[in-house]
């Protein structure tokens, strides 16, 4: 578990880049990661207010695709309290180098808390690089986020079961694994803990399975018996056609006790994007899985700013945390 903050993550060295000599196994890969300080922090920041959430509030999650507009992202989920968020870049030339997380929260007066999913080893795809502002990236981080308008308490991260895929990509290289990050957040009604997560794409179901069984059992030792919201892009249909029914890990998720909420059950979560220009296919990836809390009918947000320009190559999930069960 990982749960030492700082208030901005450190630059990475420059033999963080250089794989010179690495081995391209999974042993190669977390002797490397070992070495890169900030793969192994929280970074927490933002003002948000201190008191305790007011019960009913809005909860939103979003697979923001590298945040290329922060501002307008925070602009869309205008009126939630609570922000899950993934795919956010941090030092990343193809967003400008900025901060994406910490712009973002900034937008909306709120705090926040980031933990890197992967070191981005390159510039990204072909087609991300034509957004790039230079030729290097001045940290490459890019991870998921909590974004909130009350305190974060005791934030904690995880890394989720895999295979070391990204490390021997040839066009995305990557060190890190898939992350899940939580805190405890203080409402009217009592405390819960919230989990921004990021399943794995580039697999079957038998992984993104495996993992939802290693982050329910994560978050029952860490949190036993508080009231749990997991969100984000759970990935489900990847490599499987589509068929997001068929994912092992909403048994899982029931076995312990979660129930699924994803909006419309006919109702995709992904489009084209500035990015993702040609998708082959419109697909349902992003959930809420929630245990000991009443939660209203989940709505699929388009991921477009007021002129219809695309944010994201995901849609929004938004949904009322309307009460914490006894």
């Amino acid at each position: 578990m990982i749960r030492e903050t700082v208030t901005a993550l450190p630059v990475p060295e420059p033999r963080a880049f250089d794989l010179t000599g690495v081995p391209r196994d999974v042993a190669g890969h977390d002797a490397h990661m070992a070495r890169i300080p900030g793969l192994n922090l929280i970074e927490t920041g933002g003002q948000g207010p201190g008191r305790p959430l007011k019960l009913p509030f809005t909860l939103g999650a979003w697979n923001l695709e590298r945040c290329l507009f922060p501002e307008a992202a925070a602009a869309r989920l205008v009126d939630c309290d609570v922000m899950l968020v993934s795919e956010m870049d941090h030092g990343m030339a193809r967003t400008g180098q900025r901060n994406t997380i910490r712009d973002m929260a900034a937008a909306r007066g709120m705090s926040y808390a980031f933990v890197a999913e992967y070191l981005e080893l390159g510039l990204g795809s072909p087609s991300e690089r034509r957004f790039c502002t230079a030729d290097h990236n001045a940290e490459g981080y890019h991870g998921n986020g909590l974004i909130a308008g009350t305190a974060l308490g005791a934030p904690f991260a995880l890394r989720l079961h895999g295979h070391r895929q990204w490390f021997g990509d040839e066009e995305q290289p990557r060190v890190g694994e898939r992350v899940a990050i939580g805190a405890r957040l203080e409402t009217e009604g009592g405390p819960l803990v919230v989990v921004s997560t990021h399943l794995e794409s580039a697999c079957g179901p038998e992984l993104r399975e495996e993992q939802m069984r290693g982050l329910i059992a994560a978050l029952d030792a860490e949190c036993p018996g508080m009231p749990l919201l997991i969100a984000g892009d759970l990935n489900t249909g990847n490599h499987n056609e589509g068929r997001w029914r068929e994912e092992g890990l909403f048994d899982v998720a029931r076995a312990a006790g979660f129930t699924a909420h994803g909006g419309p059950e006919d109702q995709p979560t992904t489009r084209a994007s500035l990015i993702t220009r040609f998708p082959e296919r419109a697909m349902k990836l992003d959930w809420m899985l929630t245990r000991g809390l009443s939660l209203g009918a989940v709505e699929i947000r388009p991921a477009q700013d007021p002129e219809g320009g695309p944010l994201s190559d995901h849609d929004a999930i938004v949904a009322r945390v309307e009460g914490l069960e006894p």
